[in-house]
């Protein structure tokens, strides 16, 4: 698998694309007057604390307070001691009104719910997380060689013996020589420091510690997973990622590249194109079934159907094809969409056991690369999958999108000849009700035509009933749905 990261740098928005084998597997938007703030360090002050939720709101100079949950909060045993989750679940012995604490965010805000906090703090860097209040170290799960995940640990606890906190050590940490881990640690460490001293100092609600910028998180997070090259069409943010390359991974200078083309960046390989296919709600699949995802608060749903496609030999064989083949789009779909929270997945129906196992291993290994943490349940009788998938930042539609003024996000309007079935009886409410010489109906010009021709014999019946003039009025400022009867 060879891979390539596109970045795209405007005034006030950064992109960067993530391609594996020449096709859009991910993509990150960071806009100046909406960045993503999972990651940062805040002086927090304690506002409210809710001992029926057990948890607490926490004002760290956002628009909304975040909220802080019992579990995620470390406290210290004794002096000395490492820092540990409170042994009691009672939030009212971790925290009262008007305490300040060091917190740092898990999520961001997500529609109407403000950022989740912890107080576990964690600093990454290229080949390290430094948990400050942890102790040990451990190694990432996607390292599976064991000898390569005890050559790590070893030299890991070497380094670190005698000092606090504890490590992860990261997924691109494979095969690195021992002294570039010492390096790592040294540098979280003295980061650590200047953060500790800073929260310290500053006032509630004071921002401590701020990420990297997209550009430069890129390369942090993404360059080790087989890419092969990064192409950014900004000369100032090409001299950033250069000036981080060449502290802390020298080794991939060769790999970063000033994009000079004429051609927009982003429509290499049909990335902007992808981008606009991801807001539909149907994914096509190239046997000629499909895929609808529709998103709501509180979960995503997808529902898998055979569309056009027939098969070859029987109904059961092409359930099973177009499952399989479904299994790996939606895998795509949830990291390009950038899909968390609860999903389930209505597969087609299948009655043959092993072809139900099939689709779920066809579904595990296409998420086996995804860098979000994923949960998947088996395969139902009605073959339905549960699944989780960690959501730490906005989905690519709310980021992107804004409910309908229209259907206000209900996905549907009414359709004209129900909206002139409304028109009838609000005419015969107002005639009845008032005094009137006439009436005029405003509408949509749909809703006029219907009115004019399959609803003329109708409207004329209505001009008797109430015994004044109607008159037809288009508006083209109109919705659909939307219309008035005034009175003359």
């Amino acid at each position: 698998m060879t891979a390539e990261i596109l970045v795209n740098v405007t005034p006030r928005e950064s992109r960067a694309a993530f391609l594996e084998n020449g096709v859009l597997q991910e993509i990150y938007i960071e806009r100046a007057n909406r960045r993503g703030i999972t990651g940062n360090i805040y002086k927090g002050r304690v506002s409210r604390v809710l001992p029926g939720m057990q948890a607490a709101f926490i004002d760290v100079g956002l628009e909304r307070t975040a909220f802080l949950h019992v579990s995620d909060i470390a406290r210290r045993e004794d002096v000395g001691a490492v820092f540990e989750t409170p042994a009691a679940d009672d939030i009212r012995a971790a925290v009262t009104e008007g305490d300040e604490l060091l917190v740092q965010v898990l999520k961001d805000p997500l529609g109407t719910k403000g950022a989740r906090l912890t107080t576990f703090i964690t600093l990454p860097s290229r080949f390290l997380v430094y948990m400050p209040q942890g102790r040990g170290v451990g190694v990432s799960a996607r390292i599976e060689d064991e000898a390569e995940r005890t050559r790590l640990r070893t030299a890991l606890e070497t380094f670190s013996a005698g000092n606090p906190g504890g490590y992860i050590i990261r997924t691109v940490a494979e095969g690195i020589d021992p002294e570039a881990l010492r390096a790592d640690m040294l540098f979280l460490r003295r980061l650590w420091e200047v953060v500790s001293e800073a929260g310290f100092r500053a006032p509630a609600g004071a921002l401590v510690h701020e990420d990297l910028p997209l550009d430069v998180r890129m390369l942090r997070d993404l360059l080790g997973r087989g890419v092969e090259r990064v192409q950014v069409d900004a000369p100032i943010a090409h001299g950033r990622m250069l000036e981080f390359a060449r502290t802390f991974m020298p080794d991939s200078l060769e790999k970063i590249e000033l994009y000079r083309g004429n051609r927009p960046i982003l429509d290499l390989y049909g990335v902007e194109d992808e981008i606009q296919k991801s807001l539909d709600r149907k994914v096509a699949l190239k046997s000629g079934g499909y895929i609808i995802i529709d998103q709501t608060e509180a979960m995503t749903t997808i529902d898998v159907n055979t569309g056009a496609f027939v098969g070859h030999r029987n109904l059961e064989d092409t359930i099973f094809r177009t499952n399989l083949e479904a299994a790996v789009a939606i895998a795509r779909q949830l990291r390009l969409r950038n899909l968390g929270g609860i999903i389930i997945i209505d597969f087609i129906d299948m009655t043959d056991e092993d072809h139900r196992r099939q689709v779920l291993q066809a579904l595990e290994k296409s998420l086996s690369t995804d860098h979000a943490r994923t949960q998947i349940s088996s395969v139902s009788p009605l073959g339905l999958v549960e699944m989780t998938r960690k959501r730490t930042r906005e989905s690519l539609e709310h980021l992107l999108c804004q409910p309908c003024p229209t259907c206000e996000g209900r996905r549907y309007v009414k359709t004209a000849e129900t909206v002139v079935y409304e028109i009838f009886r609000e005419t015969l409410r107002q005639s009845r009700q008032f005094e009137v010489q006439g009436l005029m109906v405003l509408a949509h010009q749909d809703v006029i035509e219907l009115l004019l021709d399959d609803e003329s014999a109708a409207l004329g019946e209505l001009e008797v009933l109430v015994g004044k003039p109607i008159r037809l009025q288009t508006e083209a400022l109109y919705a659909e749905d939307q219309y008035d009867v005034v009175l003359l």
